[in-house]
């Protein structure tokens, strides 16, 4: 027995983790532990006398580390979503020995040795193609990770491995150290001028918060500042929290990313070199459905070329408009929301005042849920008194369409000071079927401006699709059905990943959807049909601008990964240089610039992959159009081969191999270009 509730056995409902029992201090120890006897349970594995089978070597490790992993999802769901010093301190120790465990176990050369023999039998030893697929990604898995190499090549792998794992815990904090730190309050009239009622209450709500009561504070979180820069008429405080939200990671001090960012590169291209790739992009892209950064380079700038001709037709209409104000100033990136708003407004006769009330939290949260009974069959009911993480935690418990247990979801919707920025899927449990059929607990976290007490959340249209596209990662996790956990929900290719996701949010587009679930927060009035027109109608609406701030930041990471020397980068001077080449608006900015693009240095999970939005979206745009050439955006035959193919297949095969076995064929871009509003 232990005191420890980590290490203990979880008798809470679902077996959710006893959040209310876990101290910080549990996580050192749980830590050690648990390392150690996943350490212990390797070794038995790789020293065993018995010649190695599918079973006793792939399916072993499989069912290995069992303790390891459920205290790890805790504390890195936990440092995600509501972190604090003591758990930072503990992420910063555990970062680059958790990194040594992985890297111990993927550079065993006994164990390397097993995977190899059954690698070279693969054709003898009976697999089905699931046994095949995950065998071929442990294969794959310690290639990638140096298995082949010799000692001293080993040795600096793990070394590597260690120090990246330090750094992107650091860039990650000093993010949400530069974003918590930050906040824009709003002390008189001139300051809130043009803020309309549901920001202010959401600023309200958030001084509250930080103990400001009776103020308004701006954050850096998307939902508050995006709308505080469309609407604030003040130009000298959209400029001020503009610099804040863009300047993240490179203020100088103890926060600045720049470094971090240097030593990164350096050390990513070493390892692509170690293991025999010119630069780490051919490195990444190598196990991907991309394959080599000339086909990543070559969608992108099939997409770059019109979205600046259209974002330069944008400009000179924010610009029109802005002179029609009696504004003779130029453009800049801290405009463009505001005049946006403005055009907009004139252009569809549609602002997003008007839009606003019909797009509670609770009910696209609902259009969401009732999507997916559409589609998959599934039921949603909320269950109150479970552990959480936070109060403002809620929990669902998701129900097979004959009424048995599927899994739980968690959604953890607003923005706090100890959440980072963004929004994303995570696990606290992933399905498979080595021990008996576990069930998927799955999260989603967004960072929505909460409304004021007593009073609905109301979102953006930008923040209702954010949510539908974090619901279709939940889908991938919560409809698995797949009997290893390695290849379980989302363990597929980076630019696969996004795919159940972006094609999801097709749905909350869809008349369908919005006539039954947009409804005003105080009338319950539906969405009048005019309104709901010109929504639909507007929906391509500064598409230029939006292509182009995503398209740069893929191809900026792209080149970054390229270099061949990264150890002297200048990061500003590299951002400047290559936006000239690209030929950048000015008024425009990076989604995410270098010091702070978390999907790039917090980790490398979509290092050299930042491209994955748009080569899943090739997808995405043409899998919605088999439905609509069934005339039905809920055809149950489609909807049936979605489920088989993609939702509910993980990495069981091929992603090209999954997609064409639901569509028929591969994918064209000319639908992405289409639903983008650009000329095929």
């Amino acid at each position: 027995m232990t005191s420890n509730p980590l290490l203990a056995n979880w008798d809470s409902p679902f077996q959710l983790p006893p959040f209310s029992e876990i101290e910080p201090s549990h996580f050192e120890e749980a830590f050690e532990v648990a390392m150690a006897e996943a350490c212990a349970e390797t070794d038995r594995i790789a020293d065993q006398e018995e010649a190695p089978t599918f079973e006793n070597t792939v399916v072993a490790l499989e069912r290995s580390g069992e303790s390891l992993t459920r205290v790890a999802r805790t504390f890195f769901n936990l440092t995600g979503a509501h972190t604090n010093e003591a758990l930072q301190k503990i992420e910063r120790d555990i970062a680059p020995k958790l990194a040594k465990h992985g890297s111990d176990m993927l550079l065993n050369a006994s164990l390397y040795g097993r995977i190899a023999t059954l690698w070279d039998q693969r054709e003898d030893l009976g697999l089905n193609a699931e046994d095949s697929r995950v065998l071929e990604r442990y294969q794959k898995m310690f290639q990638r990770a140096g298995a082949g190499l010799d000692d001293a090549g080993k040795a600096r792998m793990a070394e590597i491995s260690q120090r990246l794992a330090t750094l992107g815990t650091g860039f990650s904090q000093n993010v949400l150290k530069d974003e918590s730190d930050f906040q824009l309050v709003l002390e008189t009239e001139q300051d809130r001028a043009g803020l309309p009622d549901f920001l202010l209450a959401s600023a309200a709500e958030a001084a509250r918060e930080r103990g400001l009561a009776g103020k308004h504070v701006i954050t850096l979180s998307r939902s508050s500042i995006e709308p505080f820069l469309q609407f604030s008429t003040n130009r000298a405080l959209r400029e001020e929290a503009f610099r804040a939200w863009t300047s993240r990671g490179e203020k100088g001090g103890d926060t600045d990313n720049r470094e971090i960012i240097r030593e990164t590169l350096a050390l990513r291209a070493e390892k692509a070199r170690l293991l025999g790739f010119r630069n780490f992009a051919e490195y990444k892209l190598d196990d991907t459905m991309a394959k080599t950064p000339d086909n990543v380079r070559g969608l992108l700038t099939k997409v770059w070329q019109p979205a600046v001709a259209q974002a330069r037709e944008e400009e000179e209409k924010l610009a029109e408009m802005a002179r029609g104000s009696g504004e003779n100033h130029s453009i800049e990136a801290w405009d463009w929301r505001h005049y946006s708003e403005k055009v907009r407004k004139a252009e569809h006769d549609l602002d997003e005042t008007e839009l606003k009330p019909y797009l509670q939290l609770d009910n696209i949260i609902q259009a969401a849920f009732d999507t997916a009974t559409r589609l998959f069959g599934i039921t949603f009911r909320e269950l109150k008194g479970l552990p959480v993480y936070h109060p403002d935690v809620r929990v669902f418990e998701v129900l097979n369409p004959d009424g048995t247990h599927k899994g739980l979801f968690l959604g953890d919707y607003f923005a706090r000071s100890s959440k980072r920025s963004g929004a994303w899927m995570s696990g606290f449990r992933s399905q498979h079927k080595l021990k008996g059929e576990v069930t998927p607990i799955i999260v989603n976290v967004m960072n929505f401006s909460k409304g004021a007490q007593g009073e609905a959340t109301l979102l953006t249209f930008d923040d209702a699709r954010t949510l539908f596209h974090e619901f279709g990662h939940g889908l991938h996790g919560l409809l698995s059905d797949v009997t290893y956990p390695m290849i379980s929900g989302t363990g597929v290719a980076r630019d696969f990943v996004e795919l159940p996701s972006q094609l999801y949010e097709h749905w909350l587009s869809q008349p369908d959807v919005l006539s039954k679930f947009a409804v005003h927060y105080k009338t319950n009035e539906p969405m009048p049909a005019q309104l709901l027109e010109k929504l639909l109608a507007a929906a391509n609406f500064n598409q230029g601008f939006a292509t182009v701030e995503y398209t740069a930041s893929a191809l900026i990471d792209l080149e970054l990964h390229l270099l061949d020397d990264p150890a002297e980068l200048n990061v500003a001077d590299f951002e400047k240089q290559e936006l000239g080449k690209i030929d950048m608006p000015a008024a425009i900015t990076m989604r995410h610039r270098i010091p702070h693009f978390q999907h790039v240095f917090s980790g490398d999970g979509y290092s050299a992959g930042y491209y994955s939005y748009m080569w899943s979206e090739v997808m995405d745009a043409d899998a919605f159009g088999a439905f609509e050439e069934k005339g039905n955006i809920f055809d149950p035959e489609t909807a049936e081969k979605l489920l088989t193919f993609i939702y509910s297949a993980g990495g069981r095969q091929d992603p090209e191999e999954a997609y064409v076995a639901f569509r028929g064929r591969a994918p064209k871009i000319d639908a992405l270009l289409e639903k983008r509003g650009f000329a095929a």
